[in-house]
């Protein structure tokens, strides 16, 4: 589980930056809206609606912000569709890398995903080519100094709520649990008065790639740079081991 850290870190590098949050809060309000059209706005028997407000809360957006969103979205929003796409490809030295996106506009999406991965020095491939390097899994992130709940204490609330492994890192409890297992890890966390810096299925490498030539770094950076400044994505993984 070591590996999982680098999500901890890029989190709290993203958090971090103004203008990073807020395209996290117009990401989950585009989560919010899918997640209504899909199940409708009570969140107690929308189970994907329940995940996102969980997820919104962990990213400190504001309880009127999320109602407002939930009342906007059921009341037939701006009329934007969104949908999801998933996009795989190379980055340098045969870097995989899954982009996630949310969009209203698939060709533009697309096209700028596609120019992301060359301008970057690499290549967007087809579907599979690279998701089957990575494994899908929820994560909850714990912060040490946001919490006084013993390490054992915590360790065994995770375990007996489900969760396949617990994790100590230098800054962080890392919780890993089946995709599934997620939300009643995560409800369990909560009832126990946890606080969660993170609580998402993500995808994790099961091996890293080491990038040693300088150029090849200089063209993974921007890449990541500018997939992460596009409006329409969502979430970007990959194996490179920084």
């Amino acid at each position: 589980m070591s590996g999982h850290s680098k999500f901890a870190n890029i989190k709290h590098k993203k958090e971090k930056n103004d203008a990073a949050k807020g395209k996290i809060f117009t990401m989950l309000g585009r989560e919010i809206a899918v997640a209504v059209k899909a199940g409708g706005p009570d969140p107690n028997s929308n189970g994907k609606l329940r995940e996102v407000i969980a997820k919104c809360k962990s990213n400190n957006m504001p309880n009127d912000t999320i109602d407002r969103s939930i009342k906007k979205a059921a009341g037939g929003g701006d009329g934007a569709n969104y949908e999801s796409v998933v996009y795989e490809g190379y980055g340098p030295n045969g870097v995989a890398v899954i982009v996630e996106a949310l969009t209203d506009n698939r060709n533009r999406a697309a096209a700028n995903v596609r120019s992301a991965f060359t301008k970057g020095g690499g290549n967007m491939g087809q579907s599979g080519c690279v998701s089957f390097m990575f494994d899908e899994k929820g994560i909850i992130i714990i912060d040490k100094e946001e919490t006084d709940i013993d390490e054992d204490e915590l360790m065994m609330t995770a375990i007996e709520a489900g969760a396949e492994d617990f994790a100590v890192e230098e800054d962080c409890y890392e919780v890993s649990t089946a995709p599934d297992d997620l939300e009643t890890v995560r409800e369990a966390l909560e009832a126990a008065g946890v606080p969660m810096a993170s609580a998402e299925v993500t995808m994790v490498p099961q091996t890293y790639t080491a990038l040693t030539n300088d150029e090849d770094i200089k063209k993974m950076n921007k890449m990541l740079e500018l997939l992460e400044d596009d409006d329409d994505v969502k979430n970007v993984y990959h194996n490179w081991d920084e």
